[in-house]
């Protein structure tokens, strides 16, 4: 690397920094949303600092928001490093690139997936075992859909129940819409609707 290129990264990694800086406070005040919508959404939380010190999903989320300014940036695998470190800390995968409104409070969390293009809007809460992902892709899907649209569509005010599993670019969660636990979603659901798996037959053998 010859000296005009070092002193251009140098130059950009300066701006980089310094739009980080001035993005804090409106960092601070996402996350503030954050730990008021899980205090406010769980009733054994004691307190908001009881949310802010002890809940991985407070971690998880602040190391996606920071990661996202860096990934939005153009930032090379940083974003990275730091969701994977905090994935291996709390179990909770959120790709740097995904956007993620306000009031977001993941309960539990262990084994929740948000792939790469999701889209999350405001008051949205989601449970563990939760993956928003892209459907399995060949390599030639690969190649064509890198970073294209690929992840689903989740408007505000919806419930993601435990271990659902919804996919795909063109799948949209309207707007206070209720998803089950357990169910597979590849189609888009209406604002409001509650979906959710018939109830099983149960059986008992003597």
């Amino acid at each position: 690397m010859d000296e005009g290129t070092r002193e251009n990264a140098r130059a950009r990694a300066a701006e980089i920094a310094s739009a980080l800086l001035e993005s804090l406070p409106g960092i601070k005040r996402q996350l503030s949303s954050d730990i008021r919508a899980a205090y406010n959404d769980d009733p054994a939380a004691q307190s908001p600092e009881e949310v802010t010190l002890s809940y991985p999903c407070i971690y998880a989320i602040a190391t996606y928001r920071i990661a996202h300014e860096l990934y939005r940036r153009g930032v090379p695998i940083i974003p990275r490093i730091l969701s994977e470190h905090a994935h291996s800390r709390t179990g909770i995968d959120i790709h740097p690139g995904a956007k993620i409104g306000e009031n977001f409070f993941i309960d539990h969390g262990t084994g929740v997936v948000i792939g790469e293009t999701v889209e999350i809007g405001n008051n949205v809460r989601i449970y563990q075992g939760v993956t928003l992902g892209a459907k399995s892709l060949s390599h030639a899907e690969v190649t064509t859909l890198r970073g294209k649209k690929r992840h689903p569509t989740i408007e505000d005010d919806v419930v993601v129940y435990s271990g659902a599993t919804i996919l795909g670019a063109r799948t949209v969660i309207g707007k206070g819409a209720v998803i089950g636990g357990n169910v597979w979603i590849t189609s888009s659901v209406p604002a409001y609707t509650t979906v959710m798996e018939a109830s099983p037959r149960r059986r008992t053998r003597k």
